[in-house]
């Protein structure tokens, strides 16, 4: 099995993190950049805040489709947003692969 290498910044960010770049961990960050509350930011993109708070920790997944509209509410990649979706998907369901998508 080939594995693509990391680049630098990712690297970098999952040090910050603490461990791999999750949809979850991304929006957190960005929330926590944008220094808004969870309610604030659960607001902007359509979800309570418990809802935002389990998909920041991890405990929910996103749809693809909705990691798409979250991308586009919020002016980022739609496609590193669904790539991580799907990562969440992959890694739920046991499986030991990592998506990689071409726009």
């Amino acid at each position: 099995m080939r594995t693509k290498k990391k680049s630098p910044a990712m690297k970098f960010l999952e040090g910050i993190i603490g461990g791999p770049l999750t949809l979850g961990a991304l929006l957190s960050a960005i929330r926590e950049g944008e220094e808004e509350t969870q309610t604030e930011f659960a607001a902007k993109l359509g979800v309570s805040k418990s809802h935002l708070c389990d998909i920041e920790k991890g405990r929910k997944t996103v749809s693809p489709a909705r990691a798409a509209k979250f991308a586009r509410t919020l002016g980022y990649s739609q496609e590193q947003f669904v790539r991580l979706s799907l990562q969440a998907l992959v890694e739920e369901a046991g499986l030991e692969m990592t998506v990689h998508l071409d726009a």
